[in-house]
């Protein structure tokens, strides 16, 4: 076995650092798990850095967590990036078609989506990632994957995805101290779509909404385009909040009570129904209704979905996915979320759980893994492009290091991911 076949990602959430190390089997498999961590996510708050030391600890342990399980030390990962600071842009690169014949080749495609970065970008921004949403080809327009055509004029129409480049180098510090080497900086959103939406629903019209810890995202498809990407600074931590304040009672007793009791329907909980405090937590007292904390819950959810609501009403596309909404993240296991999504939203709604792979799977079937799994996919098929890469040239390629920004080279692989 072969240490170069192993991939790691790592989810830095505002609740949780999840780590996943798995092993590339072949070309024709999933990747297989080896081993997972999970740790409580200090220093980090709404999907940003607020203690470097804290957030080191907390990614230290869950690492080491996954690595006791695998086996093997992780050197290298993909890691998740999210918080408000992202941001995103329209962007269009106009090339001339390189070959005398007219024939456009990978090194057209590299060129015309670097002629797509040429934009822009606030002093304090950076570029993480370059996503074409479709070329043109002289009058050709619309298509998918220009490789191959002939024409004269290359364009693309690209989004740009931005983040706030002193949060980057604060997460790059932490892994730099950690001594990991981070291969590629992935947003979040894009990951967990990955892992879960299909290729049927991303041409259908679809919205993924993962409500995380301290922040929700959203992610829209459409004819297998993304449309839009938003983070939003609330999640389910904002609804333990809630219920702590309204139940007079502490954070920790609060998230049991929304993870034990908790309901985002009331009219399916009877009014009679109490829950005894002491029960859970022998230094409180008192019983509180059940029903009371279903309100609760019921009614940050709705704020949750009207936001999301709101994203989608700019783009035009409220009620009109026909694909629904997918609820991925921790929150989305609460009993009636589902429910009150569909008619919060207006769209077939379902919960979503990630991609079967190999190996520890039942560890990682649940849809706060989202992220995590969509990393190792991620990862995956990086992997797989460069080792049939080397296999063909008999080159021996080095790693894919640092962020996304900047590097042309990488051009291809966002091709591979975003195109069908």
């Amino acid at each position: 076995m072969s240490k170069n076949d192993i991939i790691c990602g790592i989810d830095v959430g505002s609740s949780k650092i999840k780590t996943i190390i798995a092993r590339i089997i072949s070309s024709e498999e999933n990747p297989r798990i080896l081993g997972v961590g999970v740790a409580e996510s200090f220093g980090v708050r709404k999907g940003m850095i607020v203690d470097l030391e804290e957030t080191l600890n907390s990614i230290n342990e869950s690492v080491e967590k996954a690595e006791r399980i695998a086996g093997f030390l992780v050197k290298r990962a993909v890691v998740s990036i999210g918080g408000n600071h992202i941001s995103s842009q329209l962007s269009k690169g106009t090339i001339a078609v390189g070959r005398a014949d007219g024939e456009v080749s990978s090194d057209d495609i590299e060129r015309v989506i670097s002629a797509a970065q040429t934009v822009s970008i606030p002093a304090n921004k950076e570029i993480l990632h370059i996503i074409p949403r479709n070329f043109s080809l002289d009058e050709q327009k619309d298509i998918k994957d220009p490789l191959g055509m002939s024409g004269v004029r290359l364009e693309v129409d690209a989004l740009i995805i931005e983040g706030s480049t002193p949060y980057i180098k604060n997460l790059s510090k932490c892994f730099e101290q950690a001594k990991i080497e981070v291969e590629s900086f992935v947003l979040s959103p894009l990951a967990a779509a990955k892992s879960i939406l299909t290729k049927r629903q991303k041409e259908l019209g679809v919205v993924l909404v993962d409500i995380g810890g301290g922040t929700t995202s959203l992610t829209v498809f459409e004819e297998d385009d993304l449309l839009l990407s938003v983070i939003l600074p609330i999640g389910g931590s904002h609804i333990t909040n809630d219920i702590a304040i309204g139940l007079r009672t502490s954070i920790d007793v609060a998230e049991k009570v929304k993870l034990e009791f908790g309901n985002a329907l009331p009219k399916e909980i009877g009014k009679k129904e109490d829950i005894n405090l002491s029960e859970i937590d022998s230094s409180e007292e008192g019983i509180v209704s059940r029903y009371h904390v279903a309100e609760i819950i019921e009614a940050r959810l709705e704020e949750i979905f009207n936001l999301v609501n709101k994203e989608l009403r700019k783009i035009e596309k409220d009620r009109l996915l026909p694909a629904g909404a997918v609820l991925v993240g921790g929150t989305a296991k609460i009993p009636g979320a589902v429910d009150l999504a569909k008619s919060a939203l207006g769209l077939p709604a379902q919960t979503g759980f990630p991609i079967s792979l190999g190996g520890l799977v039942d560890k990682v079937d649940d849809p706060s893994f989202a992220t995590a799994v969509g990393l190792l996919m991620w990862e995956a098929e990086s992997f797989q492009q460069e080792y049939w890469k080397n296999k063909i040239t008999g080159k021996i390629l080095g790693n894919i290091s640092g962020n996304v920004s900047g590097m042309a080279g990488n051009m291809k692989k966002w091709i591979g991911k975003f195109l069908p």
